[in-house]
């Protein structure tokens, strides 16, 4: 069968040999040595299966319709047999159709051979042993249950004598998988309608008026199997004639389907799909952007077994006024992204965790902070596409009963991408704006890749439900700035390696198409507010980068949203002062971007804390504090709110205590004065928070978007590896025309050329070529010690090295002298 499926393929041209690569890229990772070696890797378990695994429905059924069609004498199915087995049905396929299939089929050589002696491959059989869910041919599984299928009126009758309880079995097994287990005791119970002197026993499959399995297996129409090593009779087959006749009215394939399931759901209207997903990419950013601000002020230590604990994670959730999955996405997407990362803690750890790392921003978030709404999401929503993680898994138990935390390494699926990809491809290729529910979505991807859906219909809603979150979907729907987004990640991944980078745009600071499309639709940044007499601060939209920090440091935010509301308060103007601002710089910066005109309880509220900043300074002792206002310092003495710092007067204007200037600072600001610090010269120091980063991470949109596929190549490159093939094969072939002396082997008995045994005489061999313009049968040891051969043309010899022509590629090469173990003039 190899023999057969290489001569085969030698006998494709270049093109049609690059098209089976391009349709099976795992045929190429590694390079096959020559046309042998391919045959064999097509005809691999794997890389079937990997075959198989993209294949539609109704492709997979006119494959079962080729395997159930074999000759029985030499294997091999014809075109019209499949289309005669394929239309046998009560509502048959167009027969167009069906040839289309059996061309898929050829052109990925899952069939191979002319149309009237196609051979399937028999990995197909290892792969999936039950052709159309039929079971074994009953000769194969018992002799007399194969003469009650040579007969096919007893056959009937036997069928419709059989009990209710008996039948539902049989129509079970005709319509799935035709092997199924039983109870242990269910082959040794009575029949149905049988005496038992025994009773039966419930709990075995034995109910009290017998075994509808024992009556199928009496009757020949179940046959007992066993499954691997395992003697005992748990498992049972329906024969295939059994199956085929319980079929007669969906014919010998089942139900056939040429084209997807429809969807009963009618489009919504795009611009309200689309508006309900910008939406949520503004929540999404806000929402991640909290968290990590979170995490920059209280970072999240790392457990020692990986990932962020679920006491912190909770924490992080009620902060944010998020639920816990939500959580756990954002963090995920985050840290793919390369937005969050672990910071070393050398020489400290935290006593809980005993970990010495911890969760928190890297540097790569203070340039997405600066980027666009839209590119900020993009970002994020390129990371969830690509990464392997599979949220849904955190909060669940492992196998070791363990809980699965956030950033945790159980929570790894290198599959996940691919399926992601599924269901947003199943979306995409749907009107616009239509909105399947998720059963209708399961039933598109049974049909799309059966193989590849069978199980995962949790993860399939998995999908659905964070694609939603993240702001991909709006209203069920996918949105226009998620096709194109989805458009650009498929388009680069069919268009392989672009290892100059010439056709990424998101690399290069140009916003992509996405972004520009969820522009559109975002509201625009704005650089101005709204100041209200209650000292309430409106913004009407998403404000500009250098805006939204102006507010941080000068405002506290009380609701976000579209337009975020914000409040002046005392201490928020405190804050202000200690960062650096003066008093005309936050009147400033209130008459530049208000709207509307400052409140005078805004402009005296300033101006009242910028008088009492600074009145007290605070510096090292444990601390002191000193005021030039000497009435100022005895009314901190004399505050009882002091009194557990236990102050003392070193001078008019200087008091003292034991503790810090940290706990002096926050009593004193508890106390409602204004206090600042000083260092050993007098001079104000500034209270800029400490900005603490992890190192940077990669983020994973730099690599494939499903790490399990193998490298898709363009043409030119695919027929550079065909010609590679090419030469394999034809030195393969050259070497064994080779003689046995030069291959290694021993020389050949009777009338052979006599072969050169020393190396002094291979040199005669060689100069006597070069003298003769002959071809020469060389043998030599390559630099990793692999023996090779090649007829060669000698045109030199010196210096130690030989200059030869091989015969083959008609090239000069170079041999080093020492290396050459053999020389045989050629016939």
């Amino acid at each position: 069968m190899t023999t057969s499926l290489a001569d085969h393929l030698r006998s494709l041209p270049d093109e049609s040999l690059a098209a089976l690569l391009q349709l099976r890229p795992d045929l190429v990772v590694p390079v096959p040595a020559d046309v042998s070696a391919l045959a064999i890797r097509a005809q691999s378990r794997v890389s079937v299966a990997r075959a198989l695994d993209g294949l539609d429905q109704f492709t997979l059924q006119i494959l079962d319709a080729a395997r159930l069609t074999r000759n029985p004498d030499d294997g091999t199915t014809a075109t019209d047999t499949v289309l005669a087995m394929a239309t046998a049905g009560p509502q048959p396929p167009a027969p167009t159709a069906v040839r289309a299939a059996v061309g898929r089929l050829r052109a990925l050589f899952l069939l191979y051979g002319p149309e009237h002696a196609l051979q399937v491959l028999p990995a197909v059989d290892e792969v999936s042993p039950y052709p159309a869910g039929l079971g074994r041919p009953a000769a194969e599984l018992d002799p007399r249950t194969a003469a009650l299928c040579a007969d096919p009126a007893k056959l009937r009758r036997t069928v419709l004598a059989a009990p209710p309880s008996a039948r539902a079995i049989l129509d079970r097994l005709a319509a799935g998988t035709p092997v199924g287990s039983v109870p242990p005791g269910a082959l040794q119970a009575p029949p149905l309608g049988a005496a038992d002197p025994v009773l039966s026993d419930p709990t075995n499959g034995g109910a009290p008026t017998g075994s509808p399995v024992r009556w199928l297996v009496d009757n020949r129409l179940l046959v007992p199997v066993t499954t691997g090593s395992s003697t005992a009779s748990g498992t049972v087959e329906l024969p295939r004639e059994v199956g085929l006749l319980l079929r007669r009215d969906t014919g010998p394939l089942g139900p056939l389907r040429t084209s997807p399931p429809p969807v009963a759901a009618a489009p919504r209207e795009p611009k309200a799909v689309d508006s309900a997903g910008a939406g949520q990419t503004m929540e999404v950013v806000r929402h991640t952007e909290g968290l990590l601000e979170q995490l920059a002020d209280e970072p999240a230590p790392v457990l020692r077994s990986g990932g962020v604990g679920v006491r912190d994670l909770r924490r992080l959730a009620r902060t944010a006024g998020l639920d816990e999955p939500t959580t756990a996405l954002l963090l995920e997407v985050a840290y793919a992204a390369g937005l969050l990362g672990e910071l070393e803690m050398p020489g400290a750890t935290t006593g809980r965790y005993g970990a010495d790392q911890q969760v928190l921003p890297t540097g790569g978030y203070e340039v997405w902070r600066a980027a666009s709404l839209a590119q900020r999401w993009e970002q994020l929503t390129r990371a969830w596409l690509t990464m392997t993680r599979q949220v849904g898994l955190v909060g669940r138990r492992d196998d070791r009963d363990r809980p699965i935390t956030a950033l945790s390494a159980e929570a790894e699926r290198a599959s996940v991408p691919a399926t992601r990809r599924a269901v947003l491809g199943v979306l995409a290729d749907l009107e616009p704006a239509t909105a399947p529910t998720p059963q209708e979505v399961q039933e598109l991807l049974d049909w799309r890749a059966p193989r590849r859906s069978r199980g995962r219909d949790a993860a399939h809603r998995e999908v659905l439900a964070e694609a939603a979150q993240l702001g991909v979907t709006g209203l069920g729907a996918l949105t226009s700035y998620g096709r194109l987004l989805l458009g650009d990640l498929t388009s680069t991944d069919e268009r392989g390696d672009d290892p100059l980078g010439v056709h990424a745009d998101v690399e290069s600071g140009d916003p992509s198409s996405a972004a520009r499309a969820l522009d559109a639709l975002l509201p625009a940044p704005v650089d101005h507010f709204l100041v209200q007499a209650d000292l309430t601060v409106v913004v009407p939209g998403p404000p500009e980068p250098a805006l939204a920090v102006e507010l941080e440091a000068m405002t506290e935010l009380e609701s976000a949203g579209g337009a975020s509301v914000h409040r002046v308060t005392t201490a928020s103007v405190r804050r202000a002062l200690d960062s650096g601002y003066t008093a005309d710089d936050l009147h400033d910066v209130f008459r530049r971007r208000s709207r509307t005109p400052v409140p005078q309880g805004l402009t005296y509220l300033i101006d009242d804390v910028a008088r009492k900043h600074g009145g007290l300074r605070v510096g090292l002792a444990g601390a002191y504090l000193r005021s030039d206002d000497e009435t100022l310092i005895s009314e901190v003495l004399a505050d009882r709110r002091l009194e557990s710092l236990a102050l003392r007067r070193l001078a008019p204007t200087v008091l003292c205590t034991q503790y810090q200037v940290g706990r002096l600072l926050g009593a004193l600001r508890d106390a409602g004065y204004a206090p600042v610090q000083e260092d050993g010269t007098g001079s104000t120091v500034l209270a800029r928070p400490r900005i603490r980063r992890a190192p940077p991470r990669v983020s994973v949109t730099t690599r494939t978007i499903d790490p399990l596929a193998a490298p898709k190549l363009p043409m030119p490159r695919l027929l550079g590896v065909v010609e590679h093939i090419r030469r394999g094969d034809a030195a393969a072939r050259a070497a064994r025309r080779a003689p046995a002396v030069v291959r290694g082997g021993a020389p050949g008995l009777g009338g052979g050329p006599v072969p050169a045994h020393t190396h002094s005489e291979a040199l005669a061999v060689l100069q006597q070529a070069v003298r003769d313009k002959a071809l020469v049968w060389v043998g030599y040891v390559d630099a990793h010690g692999a023996t090779a051969s090649r007829l060669l043309k000698p045109v030199s010899i010196g210096a130690g090295y030989l200059r030869a022509e091989d015969e083959r590629t008609e090239m000069l090469h170079t041999f080093a002298l020492h290396r050459i173990t053999a020389a045989v003039v050629a016939d």
